[in-house]
C-alpha cells in the first residue's frame, strides 16, 4: 500500500485492522500489535478517518475509542473519489479557462480536466458492474457465513 501511495504508518495501521477478524481494534491494540507509540498511531487513524477507511466507535459502557475498517471498505472508498475528481475536474477547467485553453498550459490542464471526467464517468459504471459481479460470487461475510 506504501507503494501505492498511501503513508507508511497509515498503511501498517489500515493492514492490521484489515487482518483482525473483527476489524476493529483500540489505540493500544494497534500500538501493541505493531510496536508502534500511540503518536504514530493517532497519525495514521487520522489520515485513515480523513480518507474514509476507517471509523471511530466509541467502545461500550468505556470511554475508548475503537477503529473499525467501514464494511465494503474498497467499494466505499472508491465510490467517495466521485466527489474529490469532480472538484479537481471543475479546479482544472478553471485553471485552463484562466491560462487560456489554446496555450501550451492551458491546453495540458484541459486534457487533464477531460481525463478526470472519463476517469469519474467509467468509475461509476466500473462500480455498478462491480455489484452486480459481487452477488453472483460465493463470498465469505465478514461473520464467516456465506452470503446469499
Amino acid at each position: 500500500m506504501t507503494e501505492a501511495g498511501m503513508q507508511r504508518m497509515a498503511s501498517r495501521v489500515f493492514a492490521a485492522l484489515l487482518a483482525d477478524d473483527d476489524a476493529s481494534m483500540t489505540s493500544a491494540e494497534l500500538a501493541l500489535a505493531l510496536q508502534i507509540s500511540p503518536a504514530a498511531v493517532s497519525g495514521a487513524i487520522n489520515y485513515l478517518t480523513q480518507v474514509s477507511m476507517v471509523g471511530r466507535e466509541r467502545e461500550p459502557g468505556s470511554r475508548r475509542d475503537r477503529y473499525r475498517l467501514h464494511n465494503e471498505v474498497w467499494y466505499t472508498t472508491f465510490a467517495g473519489r466521485d466527489r474529490v475528481l469532480t472538484r479537481w475536474e471543475q479546479t482544472l477547467r478553471d485553471g485552463a479557462r484562466t491560462l487560456g485553453e489554446h496555450t501550451p498550459a492551458g491546453a495540458r490542464i484541459a486534457e487533464t480536466a477531460a481525463f478526470f471526467e472519463f476517469v469519474q464517468s467509467e468509475l461509476g459504471a466500473m462500480m455498478d458492474r462491480w455489484e452486480a459481479h459481487r452477488k453472483t460470487l460465493d463470498l465469505p461475510t465478514a461473520k464467516g457465513s456465506r452470503e446469499a
